[in-house]
C-alpha cells in the first residue's frame, strides 16, 4: 500500500468507525480506591499493633520495625493473591522521566516438587533489580553496577490490571549499592524532609508550639493531544519521536477558539470515562477534565495530594493515560508540542505547604496583612525563586519543552513571580517600610441581573503569562513539561523553600534577640528580603519584548531559552552548595543528574535529527519526484494538443525539493561530527546547528506539502489528524 493510500485508507478506517461503547459506569463510592491497599484497608488487614505502627509511619515518616514489616507483608499478599495477583514488582522513577518495574513471582517450590506462595518483609523492604543500563551519570561502574530497591510505606501499594494479568505494585526508591540516589523519589522525599526541619524553625519562632510534620502537595494539571493511530502508525516522527517532524499549517488551526472548552467528542468522552474510571480505582482523585485550546488537545486535572503520593500517582496517570488511549485506537502524545503553530502541552504543577496544625502556610486567609505565618512562607518563595531561577529552568528542561516555552499560553523562559495585585500591595508596602494596612478585596461581582447571584470576586486577576503565579492558596508552576515528572521541580521547590526558610529563621532569631516584638521582627525581616529579591515580582505581560529587555538589562534576572543554556545551572557553586547543606542532592549525585540530562538532551535532538534526514529522503522527496513526474506525463500528453500547463508548478516544486535535499545533505554531514571538548559545547552544537538544520529542512518540505497534489502526499496531514477523531 503506498503511502497516499495508506492515508486514505486511515482516514476510512476512522470515518467509518464507531466510538467503543461505553458501559454504564458504578458509582464513585463502590469503586473508589478499591486496589489500593491504604490505610482503610490496613485496619481490615492487619493486627492493631502493626496497623497503629503502619498509620504513624504513613502520616509522620516514622521507622518501621522489620516484625511489623512482617505482617505488612503477609496481609498485603493475601489482599492481592484475593485480586488475582501471581505476581509483585517494586515500581521505581530513574532518571529518564519513565517509570520502571520488575515483576517477581509469589511462587516457591519446596523440596517435595511443589508450589507454594511467599512473601516476606525483607523481599517487600528490598528489591534488587539491577538496573544497570538505566542512564546513572558515572555513579556507577559497568563491572560494579548493583542497584537496590526500597518499600516507601509512605505511598500506597496498590493493583495495577492489564489485559495479561494483575500485579501487586509497590512503590519504591531506587540507589547504588553505594547509596547514591539513582531516582526521582530519593531526592524528593529528602527535600520534603528538608523543607520540614526549615520549617518548624521558623513556625517555633513565631510562637508555634504543636507544629505537626510539615508536607509539601501537589496538584498537577496534565495536558495531552489524542491522535487516531491510523495516521499514528503512517508518521515516523510521531511513534519514534512523539513529535511532528514535518506538517504544513491547516486553514484552520485554534484560531476560532471553539475547540477550548467546546463539547467533548463522543469517542474522547468514552475513553476519558474508562481512563478515569480506571484512576478511582487506583485512589487517584480526577477532580476536572476538559477541551483544551488547541484542536485534539485536552487536559485532566487531578485533586492536590501530598506531594511524594502525587508524584507517583501522576507517573502511573501517564502509564494509564497511553494505554487506555490504546483500548480505544487512540495514540496519546505527552510530548510538550507535537504539532507546530498550535498550543502546546503543559503541565502546571500547583504547590503549597502545610500540615495537621497550621493548615496551610500558603493561604492567606481573609486578611493577608495580619497573617504573619503567610507573609514569611510567601516571602521565602519570592527569595527562593530570585535566588535559584535558573535551578528552576533546568528542573523543567528537556529538548520537547524548549519547543513550548515562550508563547501560546506557555510561560516565558524567564522565571518570575506573579503575586496578583493584592498580594503584590502589601510586600511593596513591607518594601517601603510602611505600617501594613488593610489589603483591599476584589469587591462583589454584580453584572445587575437579578437572577445571577452576586459573589466575591477574587482580589487579583490570573496572569496566564507568568511561569511562577501565586493563584489564591498555592503556588502554579506553569513551565513544567507534559511529559515529565513533577519531582523534579517540586524537589528544586522544596529545596529553595528550604533554604529561604533557614536565612528567614536566622535573620528572625537575630532581630527578636534584640529585643524587637514578633510583628516587628517579621516586617524588619521581610523588607531586607524585599529589598533583595523585590525584583523577581513582575505582573505584567511575560512575553512583551519590553519585559525580557527589563528582566535582564534593569532586573538582572536570566532569559534561558534553551536546555543547552539551561542545565549548567546545575553545576552552579551556590546551586551546589543550596543541595549539599539541605543533605538533599550531594555533590556527586547532582553531577550524575546534570550528565544523565545533558545525554538525554543530546540523544533526543540527534534522534530528531536522523528522522528528518531519513522521512526527507524517503517519504517526502519521492513524493515530490512522484508529483513532477505526472505533471511532465500530462503536459507531454498535451502538446500535439496546443494546451500548455503551468511551468511554474513544475519548477517550484523542483526548487523546494531540490532546496530541501540540499538541507538533507548539510544536516546528515553535521550529524558526523564526533570531536566535542565538552558535553556543554556537544549541547550547544545540538541546540545551534542541529536545530537550526532540522528547521530549514522542514520550511522546504512543509513548502512541498503546499503543492504537491493532496492525492500524492503520502503523510497524514495536520487538518487531518488535529480534526477527525
Amino acid at each position: 500500500m503506498s503511502g497516499n493510500e495508506s492515508r486514505r485508507q486511515a482516514i476510512a478506517n476512522i470515518t467509518n468507525s464507531y466510538p467503543k461503547q461505553g458501559e454504564t459506569p458504578d458509582p464513585l463510592s463502590k469503586i473508589w480506591a478499591t486496589d489500593v491497599f491504604n490505610l482503610a484497608t490496613m485496619e481490615e488487614a492487619l493486627s492493631k499493633n502493626a496497623f497503629k505502627a503502619m498509620k504513624k509511619t504513613v502520616l509522620t515518616g516514622a521507622a518501621l520495625d522489620p516484625g511489623t514489616a512482617d505482617i505488612v507483608a503477609a496481609a498485603m499478599k493475601d489482599w492481592a493473591m484475593a485480586k488475582g495477583a501471581k505476581f509483585f514488582s517494586h515500581i521505581f522513577y530513574p532518571m529518564t522521566n519513565v517509570t520502571a518495574e520488575k515483576h517477581d513471582g509469589f511462587i516457591v517450590t519446596n523440596s517435595e516438587g511443589g508450589a507454594i506462595t511467599e512473601f516476606t518483609g525483607s523481599l517487600l523492604i528490598k528489591g534488587e533489580p539491577d538496573g544497570s543500563s538505566f542512564p546513572n551519570g558515572s555513579l556507577r561502574m559497568t563491572n560494579a553496577a548493583r542497584g537496590y530497591t526500597a518499600w516507601d510505606p509512605t505511598s500506597p501499594a496498590y493493583i495495577m490490571r492489564t489485559a495479561n494479568g494483575t500485579t501487586l505494585t509497590i512503590p519504591s526508591v531506587f540507589m547504588s549499592w553505594t547509596g547514591e540516589s539513582l531516582d526521582k523519589k530519593i531526592p524528593l522525599l529528602r527535600s520534603n524532609t528538608a523543607m520540614d526541619k526549615a520549617a518548624r524553625k521558623v513556625l517555633s519562632l513565631m510562637g508555634e508550639t504543636e507544629i505537626a510534620p510539615l508536607n509539601s502537595s501537589c496538584g498537577a494539571e496534565q495536558e495531552y493531544f489524542l491522535v487516531d493511530e491510523n495516521f499514528a502508525n503512517s508518521r515516523p516522527d510521531l511513534l519514534l519521536a512523539g513529535r511532528t517532524l514535518f506538517g504544513a499549517a491547516p486553514a484552520k488551526g485554534q484560531q476560532f477558539d471553539d475547540h477550548y472548552f467546546g463539547a467533548i467528542p463522543v469517542r474522547v468522552q468514552v475513553f476519558m470515562q474508562d481512563f478515569e474510571d480506571k484512576l478511582y480505582r487506583l485512589g487517584i482523585p480526577a477532580k476536572t477534565h476538559h477541551n483544551e485550546v488547541a484542536p485534539g488537545q485536552f487536559e485532566i486535572a487531578p485533586y492536590f495530594e501530598a506531594a511524594n503520593v502525587a508524584a507517583d500517582h501522576q507517573q502511573l496517570l501517564m502509564t494509564l493515560m497511553k494505554a487506555t488511549a490504546k483500548e480505544h485506537g487512540f495514540l496519546c502524545l505527552l510530548h510538550e508540542k507535537p504539532f507546530a503553530g498550535v498550543n502546546g502541552s503543559g503541565k502546571h504543577v500547583n504547590w503549597s505547604v502545610g500540615n495537621a496544625t497550621q493548615g496551610n502556610l500558603l493561604d492567606p486567609g481573609n486578611t493577608p496583612h495580619d497573617n504573619l505565618n503567610f507573609l514569611l512562607f510567601c516571602g521565602a518563595v519570592i527569595r527562593g525563586v530570585h535566588l535559584y531561577g535558573p535551578l528552576l529552568r533546568a528542573a523543567i528542561a528537556s529538548a520537547a519543552n524548549d519547543h513550548r516555552l515562550g508563547a501560546n499560553e506557555a510561560p516565558p523562559a524567564i522565571l518570575s513571580v506573579y503575586l496578583g495585585e493584592q498580594l503584590e500591595s502589601v510586600f511593596e508596602d513591607i518594601k517601603a517600610g510602611k505600617l501594613l494596612e488593610k489589603a483591599k478585596s476584589g469587591g462583589v461581582m454584580d453584572l445587575g441581573l437579578s437572577q445571577i447571584l452576586k459573589f466575591e470576586r477574587d482580589p487579583g486577576d490570573r496572569n496566564r503569562t507568568s511561569p511562577f503565579a501565586f493563584t489564591g492558596n498555592r503556588f502554579e508552576f506553569r513551565a513544567v513539561g507534559s511529559s515529565q515528572s513533577v519531582s523534579g521541580p517540586l524537589v528544586a521547590m522544596n529545596t529553595m523553600l528550604a533554604d529561604s526558610l533557614n536565612w528567614i529563621a536566622d535573620r528572625l532569631e537575630q532581630t527578636l534577640a534584640s529585643g524587637a516584638d514578633q510583628a516587628t521582627a517579621v516586617i524588619s525581616v521581610l523588607k531586607e528580603l524585599m529589598e533583595l529579591h523585590s525584583n523577581v515580582i513582575f505582573g505584567g505581560d511575560g512575553y512583551s519584548t519590553q519585559w525580557h529587555k527589563e528582566a535582564v538589562e534593569v532586573r538582572g534576572l536570566k532569559n534561558i531559552p534553551t536546555t543547552a543554556d539551561a542545565l549548567p545551572a546545575l553545576k552552579d557553586k551556590s546551586v551546589i552548595s543550596l543541595f549539599e547543606t539541605t543533605d538533599v542532592l550531594s555533590p556527586v549525585e547532582l553531577e550524575s543528574r546534570f550528565e544523565v540530562y545533558a545525554e538525554q538532551y543530546i540523544l533526543s535532538i540527534e534522534l530528531e535529527a536522523k528522522l528528518v534526514c531519513e522521512m526527507a529522503s524517503t517519504i517526502i522527496y519521492p513524493a515530490a519526484v512522484n508529483y513532477i513526474s505526472q505533471l511532465s506525463t500530462a503536459s507531454s500528453g498535451l502538446a500535439n494538443t496546443g494546451i500548455t500547463l503551468d511551468d511554474s508548478v513544475v519548477e517550484s516544486t523542483a526548487t523546494e525539493a531540490n532546496a530541501m535535499m540540499a538541507e538533507v545533505k548539510k544536516l546528515s554531514t553535521a550529524l558526523e561530527k564526533h570531536d566535542f571538548g565538552s558535553i556543554e559545547a556537544h549541547m550547544d552544537y545540538c541546540a545551534e546547528a542541529l536545530c537550526t538544520l532540522m528547521l530549514a529542512v522542514r520550511s522546504h518540505a512543509d513548502a512541498l506539502e503546499s503543492i504537491v497534489s493532496d492525492e500524492l502526499w503520502p503523510l497524514p496531514k495536520y487538518r487531518e489528524m488535529l480534526f477527525i477523531k
